[in-house]
């Protein structure tokens, strides 16, 4: 089938533009980028294309841009579906425009083991209708104390080895899972945390937190579990990803290490750039995630570091969490919120402030994340695949938790004004997602 996207707001973020324009897309993949004022029926018959066997989507004038590649989704499988399945994630995934998740390995029990990563790759074949690459866990069990079988894992499909918010805090384990991953090519995501400053953290060391007799993390934790991965760093050569920069106070480390040559790469969470500390004012467990919600000056500084490309992706770090590990006090609830379907109108409430432009925003959620993964998806130009979602930047609505397709319903922007919403999300040229 072949498919032309006409009357388009183009955002292309590899080039940078946000300009009228059409897509034509055949085979799974765009043929090309066509000017404004496309007719269909002359490009038809220039192209030499049976009208009868082409759909023409006409666009409104709505945006239409890459699909968001977002790493760092929990699927709940193994261990805990009544949380999340394969089935509600990847409905969750194309009513947000994301079209490959990039799925986390904290599962019980972790995805550590070929067998694992096998049942877990033919669950979303056959449940979802997104593109699912998963990671697996760089140690055995995500215990940090043995790393797992690298090599064999990347043979299986793991895209990358994380231990996810376990952060190894052996270092000689640490340095020796680095090693052998730059022997295999392989990417390395870490939670950049000391880990003993950081547990039992409910939020981040200041004012605030002391009135709200919550325990607390000062952000210098942050700052010294990256300065002691970047030291590994030199020390290895190994391919690294930050999953969450959140404070301030480990930019200037972040960017030594770029200017330094070495190859790293760092995200954050759509939370950490849209709400702050004060948000969990009245001990909403929904606004309980991890790292802990900054200071209004860390959040500031952390939109500005994905406006320059210090901050190279922003992922919505979706964690499902049942009502039972939510309604509890704060100090006690379990860490995480659902964001797949809130990723894009989140995003957007930094279009509309005038921090942040469309396709800043999709080169930090769409293009970078491919990149860093040496995927072809991400790009709005021809011989990518046709990975795509149309978008109304601007239409209006309140957010109705339990109007979401995923298991779980831990969305910390309930109830709240949001501006913009996917309209279609299509996956190698064909309709995934189309909203009533």
């Amino acid at each position: 089938m072949t498919t032309l996207f006409i009357n388009a707001r183009l955002i292309d973020p590899e080039a940078g533009t946000d300009a009228p324009g059409a897509v034509l897309v055949a085979d799974g993949q765009i043929t090309e980028i066509l000017p404004e004022g496309t007719q269909a029926e002359h490009l038809f018959r220039a192209r030499n294309i049976d009208p009868t066997e082409a759909e023409v989507v006409d666009c409104g004038g709505k945006c239409l841009a890459p699909g968001i590649v977002d790493i760092g989704v929990k699927v709940c499988e193994p261990g805990e579906r009544h949380k999340e399945s394969y089935k509600t994630a990847g409905l969750a995934a194309a009513a947000g425009g994301v079209t490959t998740m990039i799925t986390r390995p904290d599962t019980n029990p972790a995805i550590d083991s070929p067998e694992t990563l096998e049942f877990v790759t033919r669950r979303a074949q056959a449940d979802t209708p997104v593109n699912v690459l998963p990671m697996a866990a760089l140690t055995k069990g995500r215990e940090g104390r043995e790393m797992t079988e690298i090599g064999f894992l990347l043979d299986a499909g793991a895209v990358a080895f994380s231990d996810c918010d376990h952060v190894v805090a052996n270092t000689k384990v640490f340095s020796r899972a680095l090693s052998y991953a730059k022997s295999c090519g392989a990417l390395v995501i870490a939670h950049p945390q000391e880990p003993v400053l950081s547990a039992g953290a409910a939020a981040s060391s200041s004012k605030f937190a002391t009135l709200r007799g919550l325990p607390a993390v000062s952000p210098m934790a942050e700052r010294m579990g990256l300065d002691r991965d970047i030291a590994l760093l030199e020390m290895t050569g190994a391919r690294y990803h930050a999953d969450q920069i959140t404070t301030a106070r480990a930019l200037p480390a972040l960017e030594r290490a770029k200017a330094n040559g070495l190859d790293i790469t760092a995200g954050t969470s759509i939370h950490h750039l849209t709400l702050n500390e004060l948000d969990v004012a009245d001990y909403r467990t929904f606004f309980k995630v991890k790292p802990p919600l900054r200071a209004e000056e860390d959040r500031l500084a952390v939109i500005e570091a994905v406006r320059s490309g210090l901050i190279d992706t922003i992922s919505s770090m979706h964690t499902p969490q049942d009502e039972e590990s939510k309604r509890l006090p704060f100090e006690e609830a379990a860490a995480g919120a659902v964001a797949l379907e809130t990723l894009l109108p989140a995003a957007l409430r930094l279009y509309h402030a005038e921090q942040l432009d469309l396709p800043t925003l999709f080169r930090a959620m769409s293009l970078n994340p491919a990149k860093r993964l040496g995927l072809a998806c991400g790009r709005l130009t021809a011989g990518a695949p046709a990975d795509l979602i149309l978008f109304d930047a601007d239409v209006p609505f309140v957010l109705d938790r339990f109007t979401l397709k995923s298991k779980s319903q831990n969305t910390p922007f309930d109830g709240q004004r949001m501006q913009g919403r996917v309209l279609a999300t299509y996956v190698a040229g064909a309709p995934v997602f189309r909203r009533d």
